[in-house]
């Protein structure tokens, strides 16, 4: 597998990871995607989004079976408000195309927040920086490197069984 920015950032950074890469679609959500081609549990492989908390772009990683809560981020970022980076902007500001984003070697250093759900995983798993390629790296040092903030960024899920009568 080829190198990408991503994993020279972590290799110049001494930090032991382990490229992956699946068949990347672009359909539905890629997260969900990465996990089902990669057999891999979704809250592991975090989705990295571009957020512009006020005006200011950064990134948030949340787990792929998860959905960002745009408040608890604001609030972390001590922003009055926060949303998601249109595509453009995320692809001018990471050097990424969408489905390929990641924290690691973008064009921009941003704040990264990460979900608390992170502390609980040894291991986990993001974009390495291009579709179809997932880095695995330990958390503590990937969480290190990015200098994040291990915050809570998500909403409560509900289980979208319907119930039985």
């Amino acid at each position: 597998m080829a190198e990408t920015r991503g994993t020279t950032d972590l290799r110049r950074a001494g930090i032991e990871h382990r490229l992956l890469s699946y068949r990347y679609t672009g359909e539905g959500p890629v997260a969900a995607e990465a996990a089902a081609a990669l057999g891999v549990d979704p809250a592991a492989l975090f989705k990295t989004l571009v957020v512009l908390a006020g005006e200011e772009p950064v990134f948030a990683l949340v787990p792929g079976d998860h959905e960002l809560a745009t408040k608890l981020l604001a609030a972390a970022a001590g922003a009055k408000h926060a949303q998601l980076a249109d595509r453009r902007a995320a692809e001018r500001i990471t050097g990424y195309q969408i489905g390929g984003i990641s924290p690691l070697g973008s064009r921009r250093r941003l704040r990264s927040f990460v979900d608390e759900s992170a502390a609980s995983q040894p291991r986990i798993m993001l974009n390495a920086g291009g579709r179809g390629l997932i880095v695995e790296a330990p958390t503590e040092a990937l969480l290190a490197h990015l200098g994040a903030a291990v915050v809570p960024l998500c909403r409560e899920m509900i289980d979208p069984t319907p119930a039985r009568v």
